[in-house]
């Protein structure tokens, strides 16, 4: 048993860096771009209206303050590690040098059910804002092809179309290229930030104060779906901060990017640290003007909206009698979420290189496309799967499973980094936490309490899928792993080729 605590050599990462056959191809700014293309997306266009209504109500500003708070002690730790660490795999890489291999399996796995979570969740959205741009135009898909059979209320059979639709065209642009992606991304980035830029500044005009009170309304029974549910005051604050904690995945995605940033050790910290602090401040603006654009028992799916959950922001406007405003906002949400999904599935190919790289998993994820450089067969699978659970699934069972996949992975990398710093106090970091024990027991604790208050359900099936991915390394991984095989280590003293020179073109 002693061999699944076994860690990965640092110099077994120097290998990997050194043989990676990913381009680097990333700088600052354009990581930053794929932190900030990841964070703003199903947080401000969808999530805020489910937060407001089945959580806080207009006090869904300060679950967004919580959850800003717990990313931040997150992102601190997250730097840390990547300027030690600067190679594809986040968190689950971190962990493999510094806990052992076992911690390591359980991370990637939970960083698995984040981001193919996230990736259906964030399709789902895309689908909810295509069909009301499609309408805007007099365009009308059958319910049976927007709606997954969870929702749908007529008879036979019924997918969402839309959302199976948009996660093809996203891998095909990925199997591309890094470069060509980052590129889509940068110009959607500008273009979303505008978007909110202008819902916050135009929605200032629109805000009746007494939709704000008051602000913390009294703690009440919610129907959703078939089930009742606690709702508004401090707990509901608490639980909205859990609910939309998906959110926030972004900067845990510029992690992942490493193996392709020009200069990891320096440009990953600030991209992760940058992008998180640009989209809370924006998270925080838009929920206090949403709420106060329109009063959130007004985003009740059996109400006198009930589109209004779907596309929270662009409804806001029309309600306010500034249906023009819609035309920008859901045009911009619209193209805006295809970039969060970008995201989010190349972070997850990047998850299964690092893994696959370590005999792990199969190697058909570690391997590149000789010409395009990209894990173009990852991609191509990933695509079929969170396609089709996309087009069958309800958005709120995804939303809440990709909450406890980053609250997890999250909690992990705090209690890591302080493993780390104890065991190994004079290794180089370009990048240091302040206050490391005060920082990663708050960034542990608040972490951990967020996940006690996500939904049960959500609890269960997560716990479910930790527990299958421990039979899943106890009957495969542990055999395949690169580590526990004879003459492995000799290889970590070979010399390599230098580094590829950086693409700067």
């Amino acid at each position: 048993m002693s061999k699944i605590w076994t860690k990965k050599p640092m110099s077994a990462f120097e290998n990997d860096m050194k043989s990676s056959q990913l381009k680097r191809v990333l700088g600052k700014w354009s990581l930053t771009a794929i932190g900030i293309g990841a964070i703003i997306g199903g947080g401000i266009f969808v999530l805020t209206g489910t937060g407001a209504y089945y959580h806080a109500g207009p006090a869904l500003a300060l679950s967004f303050v919580i959850a800003g708070i717990a990313c931040v002690f997150a992102a601190l730790c997250y730097s840390e590690f990547a300027s030690i660490l600067p190679v594809e795999g986040s968190a689950y890489a971190y962990a493999y040098g510094t806990v052992g291999e076992i911690f390591a399996w359980i991370i990637g796995w939970g960083l698995i059910l984040e981001y193919a979570m996230g990736s259906m969740t964030v399709a789902v959205s895309w689908s909810g804002y295509f069909n009301k741009l499609l309408k805007m135009f007099g365009l009308h898909l059958p319910d049976y092809l927007t709606s997954d059979p969870a929702s749908y209320t007529g008879e036979g059979f019924s997918m969402n179309l839309p959302a199976f639709v948009i996660v093809l065209v996203v891998i095909s642009i990925l199997i591309k290229g890094t470069k060509e992606a980052a590129k889509a991304n940068n110009l959607i980035v500008i273009m979303k930030v505008s978007a909110v830029l202008f819902v916050i500044i135009a929605g200032v005009f629109f805000i009746n104060a007494d939709n704000w009170n008051p602000f913390i309304p009294a703690a009440t029974m919610v129907k959703e779906g078939e089930n009742m549910k606690e709702a508004y005051g401090i707990q509901g604050i608490i639980s909205g901060a859990a609910a939309i904690f998906f959110a926030y995945v972004g900067f845990d995605a510029v992690s992942t990017q490493a193996g392709e940033a020009i200069n990891p050790k320096k440009d990953v910290p600030f991209a992760i640290i940058a992008s998180l602090l640009v989209c809370t401040g924006l998270y925080i603006l838009v929920s206090l003007v949403l709420t106060g654009m329109m009063h959130y028992s007004d985003f009740n799916p059996q109400g006198k909206y009930p589109d209004a959950i779907k596309a929270p922001v662009a409804y806001a406007f029309e309600i306010a009698g500034q249906g023009w405003a819609g035309y920008i906002i859901t045009i911009a949400a619209t193209v805006g979420l295809v970039s969060v999904l970008m995201v989010m599935i190349m972070g997850q190919s990047r998850i299964f290189l690092g893994m696959s790289k370590d005999g792990l998993i199969p190697k058909m994820f570690s391997d590149v496309h000789p010409i395009r450089k990209t894990p173009a067969k990852s991609l191509m699978l990933l695509g079929i799967v969170i396609a089709t659970v996309a087009a069958f699934t309800p958005i709120s069972k995804l939303a809440d499973m990709t909450s406890f996949g980053t609250l997890f992975a999250f909690t992990m990398v705090c209690v890591a980094v302080w493993i780390l710093r104890k065991k190994e106090p004079n290794m180089p970091r370009t990048f240091k936490v302040p206050a490391l024990p005060v920082i990663a027991t708050l960034g542990i604790c608040i972490n951990v309490y967020l996940i006690w208050n996500l939904s049960h359900e959500a609890k269960y099936l997560s716990l479910g899928w930790l527990a299958l991915g421990v039979i899943i390394y106890f009957t495969y991984s542990l055999k395949n792993s690169k580590l526990h095989k004879v003459g492995y280590g000799e290889t970590f003293k070979a010399e390599q080729e230098p580094l590829e020179k950086p693409d700067l073109d």
